[in-house]
């Protein structure tokens, strides 16, 4: 499907706009440590996904949902005049859990051995002495 250009400019808009928002005028304190990663927009420039990191635990996270799903009128009066667009996009809220995951991914990598410590990891797993190919040779051997 081909890209839309403009569909990319003006979630790049959205985008700072909601961050701008977020700095300057929203007092709402559920929603102080959430952060917009990214916010895509259909080719007909009728919804917006805003895709929101919370930094904290889940109950953190449920709670700055909410506060956007609550201020989503807010939202997208204070947006609408830097768009400039003959409808506002719908805004529709979304947690990204990209950091968290790319955060676990780090903590495995991490917890994994490396150089020589994996030498000794390998040595120490039970890893036979010998060929399965000797093995086979050895149980004909006792047949005979």
């Amino acid at each position: 499907m081909k890209p839309y250009a403009r569909a990319e400019r003006i979630s790049v808009t959205i985008q700072m706009a909601i961050t701008e928002l977020l700095n300057k005028k929203m007092q709402d304190p559920r929603v102080e440590m959430a952060t917009i990663s990214g916010v895509t927009v259909s080719a007909d420039l009728r919804v917006a996904d805003v895709y929101i990191t919370v930094f904290g635990d889940k109950k953190r996270i449920r709670d700055a949902m909410d506060g956007f799903k609550k201020s989503k009128g807010f939202i997208k009066k204070s947006i609408a005049p830097k768009l400039g667009l003959k409808f506002m996009p719908e805004l529709r809220f979304f947690y990204d859990d990209t950091f968290d995951k790319a955060a676990r991914m780090d903590a495995l990598i991490d917890a994994a051995p490396k150089g020589e410590d994996r030498e000794e990891a390998e040595d120490a797993a039970d890893i036979p002495d010998k060929d399965p190919a000797d093995q086979d040779s050895a149980d004909q051997d006792t047949e005979k």
